[in-house]
């Protein structure tokens, strides 16, 4: 038996190294709402030491209900390779959803891979990097 019962995800919140650069990005690629934007006032002193600040940061409204956060941290960029974050996916309907995201993707100039199969797990995906080279990620079920 579980020691929490949880229906899943509430938030995530990514540390970055430069909060205009990766909301500009951001809101290019998935265009959420914004429920909350303090990244106007990031260099006021203080806020990103204020959680009621939202440390300077954004956070967006997914589709989903949930929340996803940036959290400027300073110069330090990401690196898969150490403990914590692999990867960020996001879902999408179909397959032919992650074939559209790809072409639109490449004509925004953001690198991407292919669109990759995963039959044991019954997805396909396709990633690309953020500005912080966190490798986020698109995946649609299969079939």
């Amino acid at each position: 038996m579980a020691l929490v019962s949880s229906s899943g995800f509430s938030h995530v919140r990514l540390t970055v190294t430069d909060i205009a650069r990766s909301k500009e990005f951001y809101d290019r690629v998935f265009g959420w709402p914004v429920a909350v934007d303090s990244s106007g006032s990031v260099d006021e002193p203080g806020v990103r030491e204020d959680p009621a600040a939202f440390y300077g940061g954004v956070v967006y409204q997914t589709p989903q209900g949930t929340l996803f956060g940036l959290r400027p941290v300073g110069s330090t960029r990401f690196d898969a390779d150490h403990t914590g974050l692999d990867h960020l996916s996001f879902a999408v309907a179909t397959r032919a959803d992650l074939e559209s995201a790809a072409a639109a993707l490449g004509e925004a100039g953001i690198e991407h891979g292919e669109v990759t199969d995963l039959a044991d797990a019954g997805i396909a995906i396709l990633s690309f990097q953020d500005p912080d080279d966190i490798n986020v990620e698109l995946t649609a079920p299969l079939g």
